[in-house]
C-alpha cells in the first residue's frame, strides 16, 4: 500500500484482530493477520503489541505449546472501550477522504 500507516491505526488494526478471538491470540499469528491487510514486519509489530499491553488495552499470558512457551494477546475492557473509539473515528474519517475524493470539499 501507498499510504503510510501511522501508530494509532496500527493500534487499531491489531487490537481488531485480536478482539476476533475470545481466548486470545499469540503474537506470530497476529502479524500472519495484519500482514494480509497491511505490510508490516514482525520487528514493527511487537512494539505495538507492547505499548497496547503498557496502556492497558491487551493482556499477555503464556501457554505451553509444542513443548515451548507460546505468548498470547487478549484485548482487555479497556481495549475494547479504545477499539470502539477508533472504529467511530475511522468511519468519519473515511467519510471525509471519500468526500473529497468523490467530488470535494462542500461547506
Amino acid at each position: 500500500m501507498v499510504f503510510n500507516t501511522g501508530a494509532a491505526l496500527l493500534d487499531a488494526i491489531v487490537l481488531a484482530v485480536v478482539s476476533h478471538e475470545d481466548e486470545g491470540t499469540y503474537g506470530y499469528k497476529i502479524t500472519q493477520d495484519v500482514r494480509r491487510v497491511i505490510d508490516v514486519s514482525e520487528s514493527t509489530l511487537y512494539p505495538v503489541l507492547r505499548r497496547l499491553q503498557k496502556d492497558e488495552c491487551l493482556e499477555v499470558y503464556d501457554r505451553q505449546f509444542d513443548g515451548r512457551n507460546r505468548r498470547y494477546y487478549k484485548v482487555t475492557s479497556r481495549g475494547m472501550a479504545q477499539l470502539g473509539l477508533y472504529k467511530s473515528e475511522w468511519k468519519t474519517y473515511i467519510q471525509k477522504i471519500n468526500e473529497i475524493f468523490e467530488g470535494g470539499v462542500t461547506a
